[in-house]
């Protein structure tokens, strides 16, 4: 009788099969994972998806028929188990800010390292954001702002105390738990009590969410620190 933990299945979804034989092969060494099937395109990657029910999806961003954000999309709303890890060529893609608000758990860029890969599969599947603070709030800061800024929500601002505001600017500046805890000289147990909340009145999933969220709204500005 083995006590090994449940293998976890992976999904892998890209248009160019060369991408799908060599994260294959990375991760099929591995015992943590079992690569349940490949699709060539966002509608047979959200098929198959439905037919396999994978732990995590690893995503390619730009595909035919259906591209990455929208086949998250649909996981997003049909699978939520269904973890989606997004790849990009390009770490500063605007098709990532899509898949983020579409509802992936984060991204990568094509040229990580195995090892990376491997460690970002694992997070998405514990259910956290792959993406590290300061290069996720890079992405978001070059495209989430836009010539016609939104009015600040004054609804999810309203709904906010003092502190739980000053916490999200914290995160949307780049900040980790441990960061703001003494930032603010708290507890990381208080900072992760504070983000709860502030997840939920925004209703947002994620860190990711947060910090387009705090973009979107004016919280933060580009360049902000």
């Amino acid at each position: 009788m083995s006590g090994a933990p449940p293998k976890i299945s992976v999904l892998i979804a890209d248009d160019q099969p060369l991408v799908r034989r060599g994260l294959a092969l990375i991760l099929a060494p591995d015992p943590a994972f079992e690569v349940v099937a490949e699709a060539e395109d966002g509608e047979q990657a959200v098929a198959l998806a439905h037919r396999f029910r994978p732990d995590v999806v690893v995503m390619d961003i730009r595909m035919p028929v259906l591209d990455g954000v929208q086949a998250t999309e649909q996981l997003a709303a049909t699978l939520p188990g269904c973890r989606v890890l997004a790849l990009s060529t390009f770490d500063m893609d605007e098709y990532v800010v899509g898949a983020l608000r579409a509802g992936a758990y984060g991204f990568l860029p094509k040229d990580i390292s195995p090892e990376e890969l491997v460690a970002a599969i694992h997070i998405v599947h514990a259910g956290e954001a792959t993406v590290a603070p300061r290069l996720l709030t890079r992405l978001i800061s070059t495209y989430v702002r836009a010539p016609r800024r939104p009015q600040p929500a004054p609804l999810a601002l309203g709904d906010l105390t003092p502190r739980e505001v000053e916490v999200w600017r914290l995160i949307a500046t780049g900040l980790d738990n441990a960061e703001i805890a003494r930032a603010l000289d708290i507890t990381v147990s208080t900072v992760k009590n504070y983000i709860t909340s502030i997840f939920d009145k925004l209703s947002v999933r994620d860190r990711a969410q947060a910090v387009i969220a705090a973009y979107e709204t004016g919280l933060v500005e580009t360049g902000d620190k």
